[in-house]
């Protein structure tokens, strides 16, 4: 449906624009949503609207951007950020719409639950601030993970709980216990804590970890390469995440990358793969390992060296490097233009610069005629002021005979002079 009624308690809406490619690629998708989700009866009615043509409503509910995707449960606006695939949207449609705390009653459902969710956040025990707060978390990070409560007699035997009451994640099989000393706020620690230990990253993984505030140790790799260098150091990571979690896991995430495109755009710098990169995505610095990765206690001491500063950090967010990432944006730009459509980038680039040449030439054109005219002007000019000095050809005529007259009287008058002597 296409209007705002789409916009009313318990629905989820499209918010899209015609002109958007990245809407009409998630067009079908949604499609597809829409008619699981009513044929699985659903509470959660589907719906899109074209934010275009109602602008007043799109501002209203905050949308800045193309597609958006808002689930509306009574007076809250729930924002979807996870992949735009349809399992994944309908698990998010489906989570939202839910209670914020789901209640486990027994350890049959316990284990039911553990089962399908690599990640399990549970409240432990009666009435108290700390569920309280645990209630106003749920709220804001709904869109991210599932909540639970239990009572103590619930959960597995090997859980062991210093105290009443207690928020516990389930994950990478272990557990662990929310501490206000040293975890800080409990909204921070969920979010640090929503992630398994060790993931598949890509792109968007990177992205919604930098909500962590957790360092991300990668191994770059190539995974349809099966040579030893890949795999070997695919395992190193995934050894220290395992073996090392207790130690490390409030500061590090790990886990894995498919190919060097994307973190070489992160870093502006060309990485030769496989290699390990540790990423802080908090202030975009980065550091890569001084001598080469055998083991995992190679790795351990890399992670120490940085914990404890003596590794060096590249990168950052400084003044140099944002003038270099504008460069670096630019020239992807450019370079990707000219390689999907060579044509299309002769033009967008060629016009232009053909503007700016013809301009050029037309003023530098300009400047030279000017200068000979000018010269030319100036020639003109000395050459009336030598005719004003020296008079017409006439007047010097005239001079000439007044001055041949003159002559001929001087000499007729010492001739005269010459006789009288002789007389």
């Amino acid at each position: 449906m296409e209007s705002s009624t789409c916009l009313v308690s318990e629905k989820m809406g499209l918010f899209y624009a015609p002109w958007c490619g990245h809407c009409k690629k998630l067009e079908p998708v949604w499609n597809e949503v829409g008619i699981e989700m009513k044929n699985m009866g659903s509470p959660v009615k589907v719906g899109k609207m074209d934010a275009t043509s109602f602008s007043s409503i799109a501002s209203e509910f905050g949308v800045r951007g193309y597609p958006t995707i808002k689930l509306l449960k009574g007076d809250l606006a729930y924002n979807y950020r996870g992949p735009r695939t349809k399992d994944d949207i309908i698990e998010f449609a489906n989570r939202v719409a839910g209670p914020l705390i789901r209640p486990l009653p027994s350890q049959l459902l316990f284990e039911h639950v553990q089962k399908r969710h690599p990640v399990l956040f549970v409240y432990v025990g009666g009435e108290s601030p700390l569920k309280e707060k645990y209630i106003e978390v749920a709220s804001e990070l709904i869109v991210y993970t599932y909540f639970f409560s239990a009572s103590e007699d619930v959960l597995p035997e090997y859980v062991t709980l210093p105290e009443l009451p207690a928020v516990v994640v389930f994950k990478d099989g272990t557990y662990f216990v929310y501490d206000e000393y040293e975890d800080g706020d409990l909204s921070s620690w969920i979010n640090r804590e929503r992630f398994q230990g060790y993931l598949n990253v890509d792109g968007f993984t990177l992205y919604e970890l930098g909500d962590t505030g957790k360092l991300v140790a990668i191994a770059v790799i190539d995974d349809k390469n099966s040579s030893v260098e890949h795999t070997r150091l695919k395992s190193i990571i995934q050894e220290v995440a395992r073996d090392y979690r207790d130690r490390f896991h409030r500061d590090f995430q790990f886990g894995h990358m498919d190919g060097n495109d994307y973190i070489n755009s992160l870093l502006m710098d060309d990485l030769t793969i496989p290699t390990i990169v540790v990423l802080n995505t908090s202030n975009q610095q980065y550091f890569l390992p001084d001598r080469h990765i055998e083991n995992t206690e190679d790795m351990v001491k890399f992670i120490n060296n940085i914990l404890d500063g003596t590794a060096e950090a590249q990168g950052g967010d400084g003044v140099l490097q944002r003038i270099k990432r504008i460069i670096y944006d630019a020239k992807s730009t450019v370079v990707s233009v000219f390689k999907s459509s060579p044509l299309l980038g002769c033009f967008l680039f060629g016009l232009p610069l053909g503007v700016i040449s013809i301009m050029c030439y037309g003023i530098c054109t300009a400047d030279t005629d000017g200068g000979i005219d000018e010269n030319e002007a100036t020639k003109k000019e000395n050459g009336d002021r030598e005719l004003t000095d020296e008079g017409s050809e006439e007047e010097q005529e005239e001079e000439k005979k007044e001055k041949y007259a003159e002559l001929s009287d001087g000499e007729l008058k010492q001739k005269s002079i010459l006789e009288k002597k002789k007389d």
